[in-house]
């Protein structure tokens, strides 16, 4: 396996959920980690909590993945010793809005596509050409089940998460030949601040997505990503989908009452 300890891993969409699991095992695993999301007093909290835990270094910054400028301009202002990265984990991501193409909000489909694809491809495209210098280097992009069958009213969200499928096959292609690796994590119905967020804060409808059912942990996903990060050099995991037990589709779940 591939020692963690004293690589820099940075991770987007970092405050929360998948992203903070991913932060905290890759700490405890002696990695360096950079963390950066849109809430900076939280990543700050994180920052302090894991060089507390696992004495480890850990960097946070603020930064909204979808905003070009703000990728290029804060990305080349970290310090010298953080600007060396490892792993990159692509994790920021978001629906918004849960409805039919011809009821959509234009501005739902422009927040997820600029972040679930555009905020991907401005941060691979910022740190993919060092790693193509040093020959080394692992993208780690956090998917989805709806990369791979769309489900009703999900189309423009599933539409971004088949992108990320593609950017991840593009990626394996264009850096054949180079020491790089390329990863995909697949989840189903993990219970993050995802349904949160797609329901606009409403909590009611957002705990109905995971009623009767157990749904996967972001130390599940993170456990996946771990393990991409930690195989032998020669071996490239090119994609997980992982699901809940009580999960067979995107759409088929098993729910128990009581």
């Amino acid at each position: 396996m591939m020692s963690l300890k004293n690589k820099i891993v940075l991770i987007t969409g970092a405050s929360s959920g998948i992203g903070a699991a991913c932060a905290k095992q890759f700490a405890k695993l002696g990695a360096s980690v950079l963390l950066c999301a849109r809430r900076l007093d939280i990543l700050e909290i994180l920052a302090t909590q894991i060089q507390n835990d696992y004495g480890v270094k850990a960097h946070p910054f603020q930064l909204d993945v979808s905003h070009h400028q703000a990728v290029q301009t804060i990305l080349e202002s970290l310090p010298t010793a953080w600007k060396n990265i490892d792993i990159l984990i692509n994790n920021a991501g978001l629906a918004a809005g849960l409805d039919p193409i011809q009821a959509g909000h234009i501005e739902d489909w422009e927040e997820m596509i600029n972040t679930n694809i555009k905020g991907l491809l401005y941060m691979t495209r910022a740190i993919l050409p060092q790693m193509v210098a040093k020959n080394a280097g692992h993208i780690i992009n956090l998917g989805s089940i709806a990369g791979h069958q769309v489900y009703p009213n999900g189309a423009v969200y599933c539409a971004t998460k088949y992108a990320v499928k593609a950017l991840s096959e593009g990626l394996r292609m264009d850096l054949l030949g180079t020491n790089i690796r390329v990863s995909s994590i697949d989840p189903g119905a993990v219970e993050t601040h995802f349904s949160i967020v797609r329901f606009k804060g409403d909590m009611k409808r957002a705990e109905a997505v995971y009623h009767g059912m157990q749904p996967l942990s972001p130390d599940d996903i993170a456990d996946a990503v771990l393990y991409c990060a930690m195989r032998p050099p020669h071996v490239n995991i090119s994609e997980i989908i992982i699901m809940p037990t009580d999960q067979a589709s995107a759409t088929l779940l098993s729910r128990k009452d009581g």
